[in-house]
């Protein structure tokens, strides 16, 4: 048997962190390792706890999540961090995931959505849809379009097509279908398109894909 996925839990309300604590405890696979109120706290349990999943909330008072999500991501193998909001078109969560946040969670997820997209996170997998991000993206200002031109300039043909795949929410099982490849190779096409285009993860590189105009926004 594998090992539970562990998780540490962030918010400010001690009562959400009661109630995701009590939905996940339900999953045999998932153990919830530790919580914290404030980012700083966050930070310290992430080191303590080693956990593969992180539940941040981005609105905390002091250290909020954004700048947790910062120092954790730049941790030696940090865990992926899903932000927690309130409603999904808030643009605090897409400078979160410019940050390095693998995706996002609206607070009213429905308990077996959340089990779920938890355990999809832990695969190292984007907890967000192609539509959440389309709309986070076509509300956002141009400022990194050129950037992201400029950095997408670098890859090859094939790497540009994965890509584009990407910043359609595409698995990598789901991108080697598309492009008849098979997923250990759509594993190293996205590895080294990472170092190229300066991402720590998929979704920011999904992210940069909307940037660079290679998906419509």
């Amino acid at each position: 048997m594998s090992e539970p996925i562990r998780v540490v839990v962030v918010d400010d309300e001690p009562m959400v962190c009661a109630h995701l604590r009590t939905i996940l405890g339900s999953a045999p696979d998932i153990d919830v390792v530790g919580d914290a109120q404030d980012g700083a706290a966050a930070v310290e349990v992430v080191v303590r706890r080693l956990p593969r999943v992180v539940l941040m909330d981005l609105r905390m008072p002091g250290v909020d999540g954004l700048t947790a999500i910062e120092r954790i991501t730049q941790l030696p193998n940090p865990p992926a961090v899903v932000a927690l909001t309130t409603f999904d078109a808030d643009q605090y969560v897409l400078r979160a995931l410019r940050a390095g946040a693998a995706g996002f969670l609206v607070k009213s997820t429905p308990p077996e959505d959340l089990i779920g997209l938890v355990r999809v996170a832990a695969d190292g997998h984007t907890v967000l849809s192609p539509e959440a991000t389309r709309r986070l993206v076509a509300a956002s200002s141009d400022e990194n379009s050129q950037r992201a031109r400029t950095l997408v300039q670098e890859l090859t043909d094939r790497e540009r097509e994965v890509l584009i795949c990407l910043g359609q929410g595409m698995s990598n099982a789901q991108i080697g279908d598309a492009l008849f490849l098979s997923e250990a190779t759509v594993k190293g096409y996205v590895s080294r398109m990472l170092v190229k285009l300066e991402c720590s993860n998929r979704t920011q590189a999904g992210l940069l894909a909307y940037d660079a105009g290679l998906v419509s926004r």
